[in-house]
């Protein structure tokens, strides 16, 4: 792989980093607050419908996009074209990998497949609608500084 090609894999990570932790802020900060402030009926709804409305192929690439150049600049910077920014790409792919794929495959998507079950006008939808709020808000935190995180440490790598 030329240092050319893994400058511009890096930056094609750095920037889907960036953009798949500011859609996660943007949730953090204002979406799942406002969410909070309608009737549970009202904000599952919403979010039932944002969970079917984002399961589409642009934002698949931004999501999964990241993830495959992680994977490949890892893999590059194991067998040595990394012109000397190993670490940077690992911790990068780490954050990557680990604070967003992982954590939304192992918690997030599991939460949202718990509330497209609930019916939004139920008492039962209501219940699980606060623990929802709070935990899912929680961890997408996590998925925030973690793609600030790899953001940074791919920008880092190219340095």
């Amino acid at each position: 792989m030329s240092e050319r090609v893994f400058q511009t894999l890096t930056i094609l990570a750095a920037v889907g980093s960036g953009v798949m932790g500011g859609l996660f802020f943007a949730y953090s900060t204002s979406v799942m607050g406002a969410l909070g402030r309608v009737a549970p009926a009202g904000g599952i709804a919403a979010m039932q419908a944002v969970n079917v409305v984002i399961q589409n192929p642009v934002f698949f690439i931004a999501f999964f996009g990241p993830a495959l150049l992680s994977l490949v600049l890892a893999a590059a910077a194991l067998l040595g074209w990394h012109g000397g920014s190993a670490v940077a790409i690992y911790v990068g792919a780490a954050f990557y990998l680990a604070g967003i794929m992982a954590v939304t495959i192992a918690i997030n998507v599991p939460m949202n497949n718990a509330l497209m079950a609930v019916d939004p006008a139920s008492a039962e939808g209501a219940r699980y609608w606060a623990t929802y709020l709070s935990n899912w808000t929680a961890w997408n935190h996590v998925r925030t500084v973690a793609g600030i995180a790899a953001c940074v440490s791919y920008i880092l790598a190219l340095r």
